[in-house]
C-alpha cells in the first residue's frame, strides 16, 4: 500500500524521471547503432582486427559500471552528468552489437555470395542487397541485449549526477524507504519488457518472414 501511495503521491516526478531515463537510452542507442554496426560492417572480412575489437570490448564489459563512470567523469570532455552516462552505455552496448553484426554477416552461405558475384553484383550491393538483410535477424538480437542492458547500467549513472529511474533507488536506499525503491525497481522493469517487445515487434515488420521463420525452426 505505501508503494501504490507514493506512486500516485509523486506521479508527475516519476513520470519526469521516466522520461529522462528514456531519453538517455534513446540518445545512447542510435549513437551505438551508428557506430557499432557500421565498426561490425568494416571488419566482417578482418578476422584478426574483428579478434582485437571484440577483446577490447570483453574489457569494456569487464569493467563495474560504476567504477567506468568513475573513470570517465575525470575526462574534461565528459565530465559530471550526460556525456559520461551515454559514452558509458555505448562502450557497454559495444560487445552484443558488434559480436552480431560480424557474425551474422560471415554466416551468409558463401554460395550466395559466389552467386550475387557471378550476377555482376559489386561488393557494396551484396552488402546493401544480400548480407545485411540475411543478417537482420541475428543484428536485431544483438540490439535487443544491448537495450535491455542500457536500460539497467543507466539506472547506475545516478552516481555522476544524471537524474533518472536511478535516483528513486538510490534515494530510497540512502533514506531506508522501500517504496521508493520498489516503485523506481518497478518503473526500470517495465522500461525493459517495453523495449524487448518494441524490438520484437519491429523485428517482425522489417526482417523477411522467411527469415523468421527459418530462426524459428532452428530454435526448435
Amino acid at each position: 500500500m505505501d508503494t501504490i501511495e507514493y506512486f500516485i503521491d509523486n506521479s508527475s516526478h516519476i513520470a519526469d524521471l521516466t522520461i529522462q531515463h528514456l531519453i538517455l537510452i534513446g540518445i545512447a542507442i542510435i549513437l551505438a547503432l551508428i557506430i557499432w554496426v557500421s565498426v561490425g560492417v568494416a571488419i566482417r572480412n578482418k578476422d584478426k582486427t574483428a579478434n582485437t575489437i571484440l577483446s577490447i570490448g570483453s574489457l569494456f564489459m569487464s569493467i563495474p559500471s560504476v567504477a567506468l563512470y568513475g573513470i570517465l567523469v575525470t575526462i574534461p570532455f565528459f565530465g559530471l552528468r550526460t556525456r559520461s552516462a551515454v559514452f558509458g552505455l555505448i562502450l557497454y552496448s559495444m560487445i552484443p552489437i558488434v559480436r552480431n553484426v560480424y557474425t551474422a554477416l560471415n554466416e551468409v552461405d558463401p554460395s550466395i555470395i559466389e552467386a550475387a558475384k557471378g550476377m555482376g553484383m559489386s561488393e557494396k550491393q551484396i552488402l546493401k542487397e544480400i548480407q545485411l538483410p540475411l543478417a537482420l535477424p541475428v543484428i536485431f538480437a544483438g540490439v535487443r541485449v544491448a537495450l535491455v542492458m542500457m536500460v539497467g547500467i543507466a539506472t547506475l549513472a545516478v552516481f555522476i549526477g544524471e537524474q533518472n529511474l536511478g535516483q528513486l533507488i538510490q534515494q530510497g536506499i540512502s533514506r531506508t524507504r522501500n517504496d521508493m525503491v520498489i516503485t523506481g525497481a518497478i518503473m526500470v522493469s517495465i522500461i525493459a519488457i517495453g523495449v524487448d517487445l518494441l524490438i520484437g515487434y519491429l523485428k517482425k515488420k522489417i526482417v523477411s518472414p522467411g527469415l523468421l521463420f527459418n530462426e524459428n525452426q532452428e530454435g526448435r
